[in-house]
């Protein structure tokens, strides 16, 4: 394998990417979706699309930017059958859900409290949040994955942050 990237085929390359962000990739995807399985599935769609196309990059370089373009879009289009399904599920009634084993610890019940927060954050805040602080990413990173401008993340950021603020608040209140 050659030490440029330009220069490597597209199995060398995704291999080096998938050692590399793999995890980092279905992390985000988890935070986006609340489900490890389905977001285990795309972030391997999102590289398989990449091996597909990878002779059509104009960048071989920014491989990295597309495959988290790719698991945001996944998501977002899984997000969105999601609900198609649950409107044509609401006559039925709902199937009744386990709680978790660990549920009595303390940072099971702070992590399940931030995600329900996140939840009810609005699509985009959610994944400017989720991007600048679960995968450490730049505004400037942050706009190139959303494909928004740096002033839209930093919009999305400062209310998406005050919206957590105001939603965690009665959590943080019960804890003092």
């Amino acid at each position: 394998m050659s030490s440029d990237p330009d220069g490597w085929s597209a199995d060398e390359a995704l291999e080096q990417l998938y050692a590399a962000h793999w995890r980092e990739l279905v992390r985000l995807a988890v935070l986006l979706l609340h489900d490890v399985g389905t977001a285990e599935e795309v972030v391997q769609d999102a590289f398989v699309a990449v091996h597909d196309r990878w002779g059509r990059l104009r960048d071989p370089a920014r491989a990295l930017a597309y495959l988290r373009r790719s698991v945001v879009n996944g998501s977002r289009s899984r997000l969105r059958h999601r609900a198609v399904v649950r409107r044509h599920l609401a006559a039925q009634p709902p199937p009744p859900t386990a709680a978790p084993a660990d549920e009595a610890s303390l940072v099971a019940d702070r992590r399940a409290a931030v995600l329900d927060a996140m939840r009810e954050l609005p699509e985009r805040q959610r994944e400017v949040l989720a991007l600048r602080h679960y995968q450490d990413l730049s505004e400037a990173e942050i706009a190139d994955a959303l494909g928004i401008s740096r002033g839209a993340v930093k919009s999305h950021a400062s209310r998406g942050s005050a919206r957590l603020r105001e939603l965690l608040a009665p959590y943080l209140e019960d804890r003092s």
